[in-house]
């Protein structure tokens, strides 16, 4: 058997590519990228595939990006199983919580290859959220769930999944963000020539469901970072542009400064500047831990209480207080010193050269070795 590519990675968002460029480049020739277009926007996506040093996505479904929840799984399913059942990899990698990771999963059980699932056991404990669902489908049907942190782990094994097919590598969000951080001269760059002082302003991002189309929570949102007696940089969604439109509440908008959705390079130049962090983004309660900024977690509850327990954020339900919270926040500078010496939760960048491994061996046949952390993770 020809063993190129052997190894089939599967994502579909643009967060799957930040978080699985190191494991794709690390797996060489070994492995293939399937992009299932869940993201739309292919020109947005492809710059993402670029800025990682990706080669072009060896296969692209059709059809999937706007679709409904359920239709963007099933044709994903449809698709995936016909390539798999032609190519018969020896082994799929999904990670997350997306629709493409719950496809990508069946599709390879279907067919009886065995499944990876990269940052596995994340928990929010609220089935209405759709991650939530696709987490909890791909955990079961996993061969491997790589838990980015012990409480992860712990998640799965309270759940019934065997230890053995458990191995806590960390988050590869950590090297992800250390790649893609502009050096500090482009940075301070960046925040100067939009008119912003470092230190001097806040950046927020708000794009969920739960808060986009609810009008009153999108309401009470926008009116709360109205309130924030410094410049607010707010990145505004597609979903986020639609709603206001259609709440007919542009007026909230005047006194934020709005721009366009940004390059992750960028966002993280302006995040590393920015005096306080607002989102409700589950990714950005993993990066403000490397950064060291303290985040305003706009949310009913979150997957990643690490976030919350290190003191890197707070969690405030819309219109609850964001804007004070935020206050307290700017004048309290011992809160920023005290987060510079506060160890990041979720790993010490190796995660992808751990998860790489493990599916190289799994590829194999081979039973893939358990992570030694040291002492890094037993201090949490």
């Amino acid at each position: 058997m020809n063993h190129k590519k052997n190894i089939s990675v599967v994502l579909g968002t643009r967060p799957e590519i930040i978080k699985l460029a190191g494991v794709i480049r690390l797996l060489e020739t070994n492995g293939e990228v399937i992009y299932t277009g869940q993201h739309s926007d292919n020109d947005l996506s492809s710059s993402f595939f670029d800025s990682f040093r990706l080669p072009a996505p060896d296969l692209r479904l059709e059809g999937v990006g706007g679709a409904s929840r359920g239709s963007q799984i099933a044709n994903s399913i449809s698709q995936l199983n016909a390539h798999f059942m032609a190519k018969r990899p020896r082994l799929v990698v999904v990670q997350g919580d997306t629709n493409a990771t719950s496809a990508g999963a069946q599709a390879a059980s279907y067919c009886d290859i065995p499944v990876l699932h990269v940052e596995a056991g994340l928990r929010s404990h609220d089935r209405s959220m759709p991650e939530e669902i696709n987490r909890r489908v791909v955990s079961v049907l996993a061969d491997m769930n790589c838990a980015p942190t012990l409480r992860s782990a712990d998640n799965l094994t309270n759940e019934g999944i065997s230890p053995s097919r458990i191995r806590v590598t960390g988050n590869t969000v950590v090297e992800a963000l250390q790649e893609s951080l502009p050096p500090l001269d482009v940075s301070l760059k960046v925040v100067r020539d939009r008119g912003l002082k470092d230190n001097g302003f806040v950046l927020a991002t708000i794009h969920r469901p739960e808060n986009t189309d609810d009008e009153d929570r999108l309401a009470a949102i926008l009116d709360e970072l109205s309130r924030i007696p410094l410049p607010v940089v707010f990145p505004v969604h597609p979903r986020t542009a639609i709603r206001t439109a259609a709440f007919r509440m542009e007026g909230k908008l005047e006194k934020i400064q709005c721009c366009a959705p940004l390059d992750h390079p960028t966002f993280l130049a302006l995040a590393r500047h920015a005096r306080v962090l607002i989102s409700d983004s589950g990714g950005i309660q993993e990066e403000c831990t490397v950064l060291k900024k303290p985040l305003i977690v706009v949310r009913r509850n979150t997957e990643r209480p690490e976030t919350l327990d290190a003191g890197f954020a707070v969690r405030v339900e819309a219109g609850a207080g964001i804007s004070n919270t935020a206050l307290r926040f700017i004048e309290d500078a011992k809160i920023l010193r005290s987060l510079e010496s506060t160890p990041c939760p979720f790993g010490d960048g190796k995660a992808s050269q751990r998860i790489a491994e493990i599916a190289l061996c799994m590829a194999s046949g081979e039973d893939p070795p358990f992570c030694d952390f040291g002492d890094y993770f037993s201090l949490k």
